[in-house]
């Protein structure tokens, strides 16, 4: 009988020596007066060309090198939704400085946390988001543009697998991992281009999400960028209710988005979209009605793709290669992924058990940064165990079930309950408190608490006051009293059971 195993091959290998910047600017090399990013709104946009974008990088390069930084360094990224963040992101990385990009809804009692166990270099701040008090050098955001006129630095070349950024995922534990990856991570992406996206040089690629989101700098930018391609991004404040008008009048040939997306613009009217191939999505599973729906309204496909913080995506759909019915489609080509039982080899295939990618894969992180005993945990034998289950057919397609552990998934976010509850655990009145996530309708999940206590609790002032401590995206935005929370016969928190008890 076969087994749950896709192994093709190891993709080629990384360029020696490599650098990040240096890889996802070099097309733009051929095409300088192309537009790399537009920003859009209803009444215009703000273009850059892949020239300025390359001027803009290595002058944040030379700026940050002459504030006193030094290649290795760790420089925490504290700014708002704007076109500059790519490109100090960029910049630090052809510097060789180590960027942490983290989200702008960050509380500052969680800025605090990171800023404690991380021990950054410095901090490139924007007034307005949340920081607090810190002895560290505060880079402001307003010299950011002063930079991009300075002369370029050098890329800071070397090997593939040292350090090249970092971001932050919600632990299992509770705590907030921070993941580093190598150099390497935007060449592994390079699989993604023909097994996800089609993506080719004279796309125009619009992405819904906000600039400092994970899945918009790699999808949305890096990605087009590195092709050559145009990357086209809604300015912030721009309504989802506007997106399919900006689609429309910018020629978008993609368009990414999380699911959640794609349902608020199936819930209004959507004009004829005739140069979109095709849209993308990812963050979390996108269900088969949505997927109709969109194919009929606008007469295009939607491929899925699944991936991590911890690894960039590696399964996914394609033009040349749909899902079948139910599916997220295949492991991408150059990837090596199985699905194992609990004794770490692949199961039969029509088997469940949890999707796992090869160590050896070149877009799989470096580590969690100072904690080896967390990174040995996600390993078994040769391959990473993602936490996720799934079923792979006969013909290698996979099949979503399901999360191992009890990380929800907030808006494609993924956010620990542990990490929550920590939080709001000692809020007066409270004796115990636990968070999951519910279903409220198709596509929609939200993170609800229940608490025990003497008496029920404002619910308002329990949402402003999760509001103060968490970022919005963790905030649970429900809240409910119970005599007692449900558990097992060994006295374990049963989330399934929890779920039952939260009225919809």
């Amino acid at each position: 009988m076969a087994l749950s195993l896709h192994d093709t091959g190891a993709p080629p290998p990384c360029p020696a020596p490599f650098n990040l910047a240096q890889y996802v600017l070099e097309a733009g090399l051929d095409v300088p007066d192309k537009i790399a990013l537009a920003v859009l709104r209803p009444t215009g946009a703000k273009r850059i060309s892949h020239a300025s974008l390359r001027s803009a990088v290595l002058g944040t390069a030379t700026g940050l090198l002459h504030s006193g930084l030094n290649p290795g360094d760790k420089l925490l990224m504290r700014l708002g939704n704007t076109p500059e963040f790519p490109i100090a992101y960029l910049g630090a990385i052809a510097a060789g400085i180590v960027p942490v990009p983290t989200s702008s809804q960050l509380t500052e009692p969680e800025v605090q946390a990171i800023l404690a166990s991380l021990k950054p270099a410095a901090v490139l701040h924007q007034p307005g988001i949340a920081l607090g008090p810190t002895n560290l050098p505060v880079l402001s955001a307003e010299a950011l543009d002063g930079w991009h006129a300075l002369p370029p630095a050098a890329f800071d070349m070397g090997d593939s697998n040292r350090l090249a950024y970092i971001v932050y995922t919600s632990g299992t534990s509770g705590t907030p991992r921070a993941v580093g990856h190598a150099h390497r991570a935007v060449w592994a992406r390079r699989m993604m281009h023909r097994d996800w996206y089609g993506l080719r040089p004279d796309d125009r690629l619009m992405h819904a999400g906000a600039f400092n989101w994970t899945f918009t700098l790699g999808t949305g930018l890096l990605d087009p960028w590195s092709v050559g391609a145009t990357a086209l991004v809604p300015a912030e404040g721009v309504e989802i209710a506007q997106l399919p008008l900006l689609i429309r009048r910018n020629d978008a040939t993609l368009f990414a988005a999380a699911p959640g997306v794609f349902r608020k613009l199936l819930g209004g009217s959507l004009p004829d979209l005739p140069r979109l191939r095709h849209a993308l999505s990812a963050g979390e599973k996108l269900s088969e009605p949505l997927r109709a729906a969109w194919r009929d309204a606008t007469g295009t496909e939607v491929f899925e793709a699944f991936g991590m913080s911890e690894c960039s995506t590696f399964i996914s759909a394609a033009p040349h290669r749909p899902a079948a019915p139910g599916a997220l489609g295949m492991a991408q080509t150059g990837r090596r992924v199985a699905v194992l039982g609990e004794d770490g080899t692949p199961v039969p295939r029509g088997t469940e058990g949890t999707i796992a990618v090869h160590r050896d894969d070149p877009g799989l992180m470096l580590g969690y940064v100072g904690a080896p005993e967390a990174t040995a945990a996600r390993n078994i034998g040769e391959w990473f165990l993602t936490g996720d289950r799934g079923i792979m057919d006969d013909d290698g397609q996979i099949t979503y079930r399901g999360r191992a552990d009890d990380m929800m998934n907030a808006g494609g976010y993924r956010v620990s309950p542990l990490e929550v509850e920590a939080a709001l655990a000692d809020l007066p009145g409270i004796t115990e408190i636990a968070v999951t996530d519910i279903e409220v309708k198709p596509d929609v999940r939200l993170i609800a608490a229940a608490y025990t206590g003497p008496a029920p609790l404002d619910e308002d002032a329990l949402l402003k006051a999760a509001q103060t401590r968490l970022a919005r995206y963790k905030c649970p935005r429900r809240f409910v009293h119970l005599p007692q929370l449900p558990r097992n016969p060994n006295g374990k928190l049963s989330r399934s059971a929890l779920r039952a008890l939260i009225p919809l």
